[in-house]
């Protein structure tokens, strides 16, 4: 059995801000982008162009519409990978120590080498967080670009994970949780940032922050006299733009 180190130098890890999160899927595609491009063999894809296409991916988006307390359903996105967890179970079953959490920062990696694809990794992670690459025939699971934030060849402001590089409202965050000072340690304790499936004893390093309240019906009621039209029919310029346009 593969052991977990007692204690890590660092904890890097991810908040992902479930308030923020659209879910464009742009953390997927440059996730998949950046690991078929650069990281160990190629994320493949498996009947990509036909009826029923599968892939490998390190990153998913789910999106869930949610009735809260009676009030009007909301749609939240939720985005999921590797929670690199301190109590990594997927590392602790692998047979030939292919899986492994480092000692310098936490990252959980896999060593495709070594890595028989027997999917006892899959089957002990409750995050369902590990894909089978039907071509390689080994698992793969999100590294956090750990081939991005160390490459000193890279701008500065790029040596994050591709994901958190791309994502276009801000819902993603990286940094280290061992320093309580870090962005995402304050940003954590700020916006009470909360494990998932806690009952499950894995310690995840990822947080997540949950949504706040969104805006009702109710209010845009408020808004409706300020919505009216203006006027019934145009006037000035957008009455000469009317008739111009209709001519066309």
């Amino acid at each position: 059995m593969t052991m977990l180190p007692k204690k890590t130098e660092r904890k890097l890890g991810l908040v992902i801000d479930l308030d923020t999160c659209v879910g464009c899927h742009a953390c997927v595609i440059s996730c998949k982008g950046w690991n078929t491009e650069n990281y160990g063999a190629p994320l493949s894809d498996e009947r990509p162009y036909g009826a029923d296409p599968t892939g490998t991916f390190l990153n998913r988006v789910h999106s869930y519409e949610v009735k809260i307390d009676g009030k009007e359903s909301q749609l939240f996105h939720f985005p999921k990978s590797c929670l690199h967890c301190e109590d990594a179970p997927c590392v602790t079953v692998c047979p030939t120590g292919a899986s492994y959490k480092r000692v310098e920062d936490g990252i959980v990696l896999v060593n495709e080498k070594d890595c028989i694809g027997c999917g006892l990794c899959a089957w002990a992670c409750p995050y369902g967080a590990r894909e089978l690459d039907a071509a390689e025939g080994v698992m793969k699971k999100c590294t956090l670009c750990v081939d991005r934030i160390y490459n000193e060849n890279l701008p500065e402001e790029d040596r994050v994970p591709a994901c958190v590089r791309t994502c276009p409202s801000g819902a993603r965050h990286f940094g280290d949780f061992s320093d309580p000072e870090s962005q995402v340690s304050k940003i954590s304790r700020e916006r009470n940032g909360f494990d998932l499936m806690p009952e499950q004893a894995t310690k995840p390093v990822n947080k997540y922050l949950p949504p706040r309240p969104k805006d009702t019906m109710k209010e845009v009621d408020v808004l409706a006299p300020f919505l009216a039209p203006v006027a019934d029919e145009p006037e000035g310029f957008m009455a000469w733009l009317d008739k111009k346009l209709d001519k066309l």
